[in-house]
């Protein structure tokens, strides 16, 4: 069984530890039996290429992408197979972001770093700040670059589907959507209008990696696997110990 954690929040990221680099990410997957992650920082993928090289060097697999926030501030997780896919959207994203710089001492550093933990810049966009591009938009967005489109968290009283629209209406597109790893899957599950469920860390701090995760049998780490396990409704999740609540 392949586990695999598709929203795992870096340094780059407003609300992300600095600590967090993509090396110490990949480690930390390691260290918690994971087999494949994804880095789905707040409107971009700048890490993703440090995370490509610490995934080679540790023989980790890994996914691209990001985790868009919509112009009805809903945030949705990007799933690409290639660097050139999520730099593609992060091109889109950027275009429609408000035009204001990051002020570092109220939203954080956003470092884009190296595999190596070098800082290589420090990232000047306001990547917390909502799009200006509707749920719809980028779905269609994610869809044309050939990526996945997944509703993130779903039972999050902010910035969900359901806290800022009431639910889903059913024709937004998504693959699959995420329900956090507090949240009782068992009441949740008449609210997904039959899409397949991903659980997911969504981790901003590196204790949390491995805390809670998706599995299936999949014969590779692609955007076509998991959407061939997504159709199939094959894929379950596990919990660490310190997570699961007592009976």
């Amino acid at each position: 069984m392949f586990r695999f954690d598709l929203h795992i929040h870096s340094c780059l990221s407003p609300c992300g530890d600095l600590e967090s680099s993509p090396s110490a990410i990949v480690r930390s997957a390691l260290a918690a039996g994971l087999d494949g992650i994804m880095l789905s920082d707040h409107n971009s993928s700048r890490n993703c290429p440090a995370l490509a090289e610490a995934s080679r060097r540790a023989g980790l697999r890994c996914l691209f992408g990001m985790e868009v926030t919509t112009s009805e501030e809903v945030h949705c997780l990007a799933v690409f197979d290639t660097l050139e896919q999520a730099a593609a959207l992060t091109e889109t994203v950027y275009a429609a972001l408000p035009a204001r710089a990051n002020v570092r001492s109220v939203f954080g550093e956003q470092p884009v770093v190296n595999a190596d933990d070098e800082v290589l810049e420090l990232e000047t966009h306001l990547l917390g700040a909502p799009t200006r591009l509707s749920i719809r938009e980028v779905g269609e967005r994610i869809h044309a670059l050939g990526g996945l489109f997944i509703a993130a968290h779903l039972d999050r009283a902010v910035f969900s589907v359901t806290s800022q629209l009431g639910g889903l209406a059913g024709d937004e597109g998504f693959d699959a959507v995420e329900i956090s790893r507090r949240a009782d899957v068992a009441l949740w599950r008449d609210k997904t209008r039959g899409l397949p469920i991903i659980r997911s860390s969504d981790s901003h701090f590196l204790d949390a990696i491995g805390s809670i995760w998706s599995e299936a049998e999949l014969p590779e780490f692609s955007v076509r696997a998991l959407k061939a396990a997504f159709d199939s409704r094959s894929v379950g999740w596990g919990m660490a110990a310190s997570e699961r609540r007592p009976t």
